[in-house]
């Protein structure tokens, strides 16, 4: 059990019988009244999300999750595959389970599947991630000046704001929580 106040961002927890991953965490203070927390949760299973309001001291139960660090393989049609890098095992999740971290997956990067006893759940990126840039428009000369930004696209299908001199091709460190550019990658 933990307390809601613990439950940040990315906690997988129990609740009425069902598993939920908390996508959003807002403590709220009332004038006279006691704290409350707000939490926007995912069903793990079922894909939908849910917005839930806890009192400052109530109990949650914590999910026994398990982290295997696998290969992203492979898409075919909904499903992705994933490779355990110790025992080669491949485990196929679909675009529900995947989530938002497909946007940030390439052939061969490497990730960590999320395992509810037997059942895998999820996967979970890493924080930052380099990917290539697929298209992008050229900068132009002289406009470097004003901290302008321009739109390319990554090799993952992911549209990130750039600055002028980064062109096609470059390799790029691309924030997993934020789905911002950081950084050119060597």
């Amino acid at each position: 059990m933990i307390n809601v106040t613990d439950a940040r961002k990315g906690v997988t927890v129990e609740l009425d019988n069902e598993l939920y991953q908390v996508l959003d965490y807002e403590h709220i203070k009332m004038a006279r009244g006691s704290a409350t927390v707000r939490l926007k949760l995912k069903d793990v299973r079922g894909g939908h999300t849910i917005e839930k309001t806890f009192q400052n001291n109530a109990k949650l139960a914590r999910a026994r999750v398990e982290r295997i660090k696998v290969e992203y393989s492979y898409k075919d049609g909904e499903l992705s595959y994933f490779m355990n890098t110790e025992t080669y095992d491949q485990t196929p999740l679909n675009e529900n389970q995947v989530g938002e971290a497909a946007k940030y997956l390439t052939e061969g990067s490497q990730c960590e599947l999320l395992m509810y006893g037997a059942e895998p759940i999820g996967v979970e990126v890493p924080a930052a991630v380099v990917l290539t840039v697929a298209d992008t428009e050229p900068g132009v000369k002289g406009d470097t000046a004003t901290g302008a930004t321009k739109q390319a696209k990554m090799e993952s299908g992911l549209v990130v704001n750039v600055p002028l001199f980064i062109n096609t091709g470059d390799k790029l460190k691309i924030s997993t929580t934020t789905g911002e550019y950081l950084e050119r990658a060597n």
